[in-house]
């Protein structure tokens, strides 16, 4: 779409770090903005703090891997506005350990959150999609999809398939007209980075606003075009080469 004035976005993950930069450069755009996320306190703070250009935005608590929950969601969205026009799935969660220290339960809690969550927002969003005449679906993967380190087993696991569910999407969404994007995007100073390592060297890892402004740049493309994935890498990248 040329423009996002008035389009109605659903971002999880929105209550710090990406997700707070991915909401704040959309409403500056002029979209409608649900921000959605676990900690329902900041979502709530940052929709509230958020430019209006004509609409108020709306917060939601929710557990993406959570089936009800993530229907509950999108009704109130329908319920508010009519309709939903862009959903960004920002959601993701990480623990460094061992494969074989990594306990099943956060192994499931990983992929719940990193791949089954996108998959239940696509899967109820579609319908909503093509009733309105299409949409767009933007999944942000990491550089994690495309090598692997030590100790992220459960990670890797989830944007290895993340962004092979969004080149799937991409392909279902095409007939009608729902364009998905994967952004692919390297270390960010974020508290994701920062508050698990505390030691990480910041100048090697990007602003995510820069991150949130390539999903501005792929929302923006023309109806008769569409980006099915991009990477996005600090210039000191040190997980890619």
């Amino acid at each position: 779409m040329d423009t996002l004035k008035g389009a109605v976005t659903l971002v999880t993950g929105a209550g710090r770090g990406l997700g707070a930069a991915i909401c704040e450069v959309l409403s500056e755009a002029g979209a409608v903005i649900c921000a959605a996320d676990i900690c329902a306190q900041p979502a709530a703070d940052l929709a509230a703090a958020l430019p209006r250009n004509g609409a108020e935005h709306m917060a939601a608590a929710l557990d993406v891997g959570d089936e009800s929950q993530v229907e509950r969601t999108l009704q109130r969205i329908l319920d508010r506005y009519g309709r939903l026009d862009v959903v960004v799935n920002n959601a993701g969660v990480d623990l460094t350990a061992p494969v074989d220290e990594m306990p099943v339960s956060e192994w499931d809690r990983i992929l719940a959150t990193n791949l089954r969550g996108p998959f239940l927002t696509a899967r109820l969003a579609f319908p909503v999609m093509k009733r309105g005449g299409g949409g767009q679906i933007v999944n942000i993967v990491s550089t994690a999809a495309r090598r692997a380190w030590a100790n992220a087993a459960a990670y890797h696991a989830s944007k290895f398939g993340l962004l092979g569910l969004s080149h799937a999407l991409h392909v279902e969404g095409r007939r009608h007209n729902i364009k998905v994007t994967a952004v692919i995007s390297g270390g960010m100073r974020t508290p994701f980075l920062l508050e698990r390592f505390p030691d990480i060297d910041s100048s090697t890892l990007q602003d995510p606003h820069n991150v949130a402004r390539t999903v501005l740049f792929v929302l923006r493309q023309p109806a008769e075009s569409v980006i099915p994935e991009v990477m996005v890498l600090p210039m000191r990248e040190t997980s890619w080469p």
